[in-house]
């Protein structure tokens, strides 16, 4: 199975590929160009809508617009991406650190992660947020990734892309609550292209998809933590991964192109756009954020 252009666009930082059922479509982020885009896979027509600040990660609200991490915090935007009103503000230094990777739990609430972008201390953090506002899960990160819920909802998959980690924690999907963090998997950081964790996402069978920046490559690993296949991307910092399609068994990969070198780009010219692959194996639907849960 080899990885083809989905959309023929060139973000600087490509990232929350997200599947809207009732549309048919693929949303996603270019997190430094501060913009939400919306593809049509049917028309081949994609939509493009400003944001105020870096925009890391979003979801499909529950009765239309989306919930939405920004520089300054956890914001509802309208249909048309335009902010409404602020849910949370950044725990952390907005200066410095970011809202970064997020996803829906199987309730409805919203998880995000932030990123430490002088990558100087490990401050950042995992939070969720619900109706009780916004929680820390997990500290001590680089930069927070790969969110990710098996078919139960009950084991929530994470990474440190910096650290080359792949963390699993079981998962209360009564409460959102987390415990017994440990290393799904380690990526060798020696390896000669150090392609490490960046987003992720799982299949109906349990298994773990992730993209790995400056890898060029997607992986899937079995439940228990064994790598079962690798597929190459024509970009080498592919950024994050959603299922999709009326059957769910494309693969969106989105990617990024800012700060790779003109050589770089010059063998990778599609660097940053979206591209798709057919599996064998179908993933799961998306949950709806619902600011009652």
């Amino acid at each position: 199975m080899n990885a083809t252009l989905a959309v023929d666009i060139r973000c600087q930082l490509g990232e929350c590929p997200v599947w809207s059922v009732a549309e048919q479509a693929l949303w996603f982020v270019d997190i430094t160009g501060k913009r939400l885009h919306r593809h049509d896979p049917a028309t081949g027509e994609t939509r493009t809508y400003s944001v105020p600040e870096e925009i890391g990660c979003f979801a499909l609200a529950r009765g239309g617009g989306f919930v939405a991490g920004l520089r300054s915090g956890v914001w509802l935007l309208d249909e048309e991406a335009r902010v409404d009103r602020m849910l949370a503000p950044n725990p952390e230094r907005a200066e410095t650190n970011r809202f970064n990777d997020g996803r829906t739990d199987p309730a409805g609430r919203f998880l995000l992660g932030t990123i430490d972008e002088p990558k100087a201390g490990g401050t950042a953090g995992l939070y969720r947020y619900d109706r009780r506002g916004l929680e820390a899960l997990d500290g001590g990160l680089m930069t927070s990734n790969g969110l990710a819920f098996s078919p139960d909802g009950r084991i929530l998959y994470h990474s440190d892309t910096p650290r080359f980690t792949i963390f699993a924690q079981d998962y209360d999907p009564a409460t959102g609550r987390t415990e017994n963090r440990r290393v799904f998997a380690r990526l060798d950081e020696n390896a000669p292209d150090r392609g490490r964790p960046d987003g992720g996402a799982v299949d109906v069978d349990g298994c773990y998809w992730t993209a790995l920046f400056e890898g060029g490559r997607v992986q899937r690993y079995a439940p228990d933590g064994r790598l079962l296949s690798e597929y190459p991307v024509p970009a080498r910092c592919p950024t994050m991964i959603a299922f999709g399609g009326e059957d769910f068994r494309t693969l969106y990969i989105t990617s990024a192109r800012a700060g790779r070198s003109d050589d770089e780009l010059a063998a990778h010219p599609l660097a940053g756009a979206v591209f798709a692959l057919r599996t064998d194996v179908p993933g799961l639907p998306e949950p709806l954020f619902d600011p009652e849960a």
